[in-house]
């Protein structure tokens, strides 16, 4: 696993210093220490972790508010960490979108595994992301293509294929690609339809 940099927010000293030894002895750096979910908010802006690793119970904020915090401003994993095994903590954890919930007192190797199933949690959803812009990207090209092509149908009074032919012939010639095309046809029929 490679080195992440690691905000730590727990409000015992004693819990807080255990887990930055054991987050560093993984081989993290621990950018930032937080004594309470606003700090943990404050610090998680100023110094941009890669994983935060967060107590439930703290003043000022508690740990579900701070993560809810956080992520709303910046996509980060966080794992959860807690005493509390209340179903309610666990399912808030998880609307609040926390990628792990690890039990105290955390371990080095069960904290290991707690960074690595959230990184790899977090890989999932990023890849997702990146496949549902993907989509969504050529959805809006079809879209575009399907305009142009009635432009073309319209102002050549030619049939669908002809027209869509025609613009695959525009795109191979002009080295540009369909959706291109499309849209420097669909932005000159706006500016004369004006």
């Amino acid at each position: 696993m490679a080195a992440l940099r690691l905000l730590v927010a727990e409000d015992d000293n004693a819990v807080r210093a255990a887990l930055v030894c054991m987050a560093e002895s993984l081989g993290h750096e621990v950018v930032a220490q937080a004594r309470d979910g606003q700090e943990a908010v404050d610090l998680a802006g100023s110094t941009m972790p890669d994983l935060l690793l967060l107590d439930i119970r703290m003043p000022r904020m508690d740990g579900l508010d701070a993560a809810k915090a956080i992520i709303d401003s910046r996509l980060v994993p966080v794992v959860m960490i807690t005493a509390h095994t209340d179903d309610a903590f666990i399912r808030r954890a998880s609307e609040v979108g926390a990628f792990g919930y690890l039990i105290k007192p955390v371990t080095r190797q069960r904290l290991s595994a707690a960074i690595s199933t959230a990184q790899a949690r977090f890989g999932d959803l990023e890849l997702l992301r990146d496949e549902v812009g993907s989509l969504e990207r050529a959805l809006e090209s079809r879209k575009l293509v399907e305009r142009a092509k009635g432009i073309v149908v319209r102002d050549m009074q030619v049939g669908e294929q002809e027209a869509y032919r025609w613009l695959k012939q525009t795109s191979s010639r002009s080295n540009q690609k369909l959706a291109e095309v499309a849209r420097r046809i669909v932005a000159l029929d706006t500016v004369r339809q004006r």
